[in-house]
Parts: structure tokens; C-alpha cells; sequence
């Protein structure tokens, strides 16, 4: 897929069917609408293109909202990528964007680069400066510049709630990441630095790859989960799959402060990730963040966590490390 960060990076002679939208997490929804875009593309023998923003609109005319993307832009435009587009357009979201008149920016957008030949958008689509552009604005400037509209109905889950980015979050702020990963239609992971932390984790068996402040995706609820460390593989365009046990928390058993993600690769003691940015995802949650009366309490309910992570992702129980072994220091 090709990947276009302005509108001069687009060819002039492009032709294309045309999405439009966030596509924050890529879920089941989105994936419908851009499912339509590349099925009239084809039939008609031109490209399927998506217009996309970074950042967010909400985070730039409501920063006070605190919004944080359920997935990077990295891993948004893999998705689109992997769903079938020809390309994506990233638009900067600034003042050049949203103070362009409906008029103005399907011309320029749609019209002139793109060269829209249908435009497939959700039926609750806006647009133009103050979203003041309509599903029946975008037909009439359909008619003016020769292109058609279709609008893809709300899809909806079977007990009958509509797909959406804010029900991801709501499922992850409860830490149902399986729940998630069924909306989304994909496992949900972040992205993050491997930095040093407190090292209490090795001392005990339990070596820990902890990520850094530069997290990026919605962490979920505080608790232990069971998912895999996705890291590259050098030189290649491979990735390394690694089980982990994760635990997401402030680790109220040695009175933490600092909300931390750390993530412990069963059985391996041979691993030297520190300054590595990786994928941490995220397949089911074991249990929630508990503080226990002893040491060996502790240790006991760890040794659990490392059974049921293995059984939930298919693979054979590891138990704790020799500390002496570990070898990343």
C-alpha cells in the first residue's frame, strides 16, 4: 500500500474510489466501510484510496479530553494496509485541514488529488469547516464534480451495539481485553521502549522486559494478562512471537507509585531487550492487580499466573528462571 503524508505526494493521475475517516483501531466497523470502498474499487478498475488524520481532530480541538489512540499510526495504516487499500493518505490535522469549507476540501481532497470517482463513508459522516458538511452535502458536491456517494450503515454487534472506537475503550478500561479483541476483530497491543526498572521481578525468577513512559495505544485496566511480546527480527522484515506473562500496575505489593507495564517472556532468561521498542499484545486477563500478606503469597500466585498464561495461549507451562542465569543486565 502506498502511504502519502501530502497531497503532493499523490500522483495526478490517480483515480480511485475514496474512504474518509479516523480508523482509530481499525475495528470490525471500519473495517466494513473500507471493505465497501475496495469491493467498488474493483469493479470499477481503480484504486481504493483512504484519507485518514493525524492527530486526532478531538485531540486538537479538545486536548483537554486527554485522548489517546487505541493503536499507533504505525499499526492503523498495517491494518489498512493489510485490509486490501491501494493507499492511504495521512493529513495533517492543523488549521490548513479544518478550516477548509466542505466545498473546498472535497475539491482539493477528493476532486483534485484523489480523483474521486465514488466516495464510500459511514452514515454519520462530517465534514468541512465546523463539520458543518452532511451525507446530503457530499451527494450535491457528488453531482457538481462527477462522483457517487455510498454510505455504509452502522454495523452492529449481535446484541445489537454498533461497533465502535469508544467501545474498545470502554472494554479495555476494563480489561476485557478478549471482549476487545472481538470489536476490534484483532488483538489489541501497544507499543513501547524496553528500559531498565526496578529489577525486583529477576531477583525473584521473574525477569521482566518494562516498558517506558513513551507508550503508545490504550494500556488496559491494572492486572495480569496473557499475550506476546512482538519484537523484529534484525536485518529481516520478520517478527519474533515471545509468550509473556504481563502485568499492568503499580505493584502494590512493594507499595509502587508509577503505573508500569512489564512483561515477563515465559521460560527465556536469555533475552537482552533493554532499548528495543516492541509490541506488547494482549490475548485475555488472568487476574486483577492484588498485594498479598507474604513473599511466598506472592511467588505462589505467580507460579499460577505463569500455568494460565501458557494454557490460555496453547503452549507448554515454563516455570521460574535461575536469577543467576539471567543475562541482560
Amino acid at each position: 500500500m502506498n502511504v502519502w503524508y501530502s497531497l503532493s505526494d499523490i500522483p495526478g493521475n490517480e483515480a480511485s474510489v475514496v474512504t474518509i475517516g479516523n480508523f482509530d483501531g481499525m475495528h470490525n466497523g471500519h473495517k466494513k466501510v473500507i471493505s465497501t470502498c475496495i469491493e467498488r474499487a474493483h469493479k470499477l478498475g481503480v484504486d481504493a484510496v483512504a484519507i485518514t488524520f493525524d492527530p486526532h481532530p478531538i485531540q486538537v480541538h479538545k486536548p483537554e479530553v486527554g485522548l489517546q489512540l487505541i493503536s499507533p499510526l504505525r499499526d492503523r495504516l498495517d491494518a489498512m494496509g493489510a485490509a486490501g487499500l491501494d493507499g492511504t493518505l495521512v493529513a495533517h490535522y492543523d488549521a490548513s485541514v479544518y478550516s477548509l469549507e466542505a466545498d473546498e476540501f472535497v475539491y482539493e481532497y477528493l476532486v483534485e488529488r484523489c480523483g474521486a470517482r465514488e466516495v464510500v463513508v459511514g452514515e454519520d459522516f462530517r465534514f468541512g469547516r465546523g463539520n458543518a458538511g452532511t451525507i446530503d452535502t457530499l451527494r450535491e458536491l457528488g453531482r457538481r464534480h462527477g462522483f457517487n456517494v455510498i454510505t455504509v450503515t452502522d454495523i452492529e454487534a449481535p446484541e445489537g451495539r454498533r461497533w465502535s472506537s469508544s467501545w474498545v475503550r470502554e472494554l479495555l478500561a476494563a480489561g476485557d481485553v478478549s471482549g476487545a479483541a472481538r470489536v476490534l476483530g484483532h488483538l489489541h497491543r501497544i507499543r513501547g521502549t524496553v528500559c531498565h526498572g526496578f529489577k525486583r521481578g529477576r531477583a525473584l525468577g521473574f525477569p521482566t522486559a518494562n516498558l517506558s513512559e513513551d507508550v503508545e495505544g490504550v494500556i488496559p485496566a491494572d492486572g495480569v494478562y496473557a499475550g506476546w511480546v512482538v519484537r523484529a527480527v534484525p536485518g529481516t522484515q520478520s517478527a519474533e512471537f515471545l509468550p509473556a506473562a504481563i502485568s499492568v500496575g503499580t505493584n502494590p505489593q512493594f507499595n509502587g507509585e508509577e503505573r508500569t507495564v512489564e512483561a515477563h517472556v515465559l521460560g527465556r532468561s536469555d533475552l537482552n531487550l533493554y532499548g528495543e521498542r516492541i509490541a506488547v499484545t494482549f490475548v485475555s486477563r488472568i487476574r486483577p492487580m492484588l498485594s498479598f500478606d507474604s513473599l511466598d503469597g506472592l511467588l505462589t500466585q505467580m507460579d499460577d499466573d505463569l500455568r494460565q498464561t501458557a494454557s490460555v495461549l496453547g503452549i507448554g507451562v515454563a516455570g521460574r528462571v535461575d536469577p543467576d542465569s539471567v543475562t541482560a543486565r
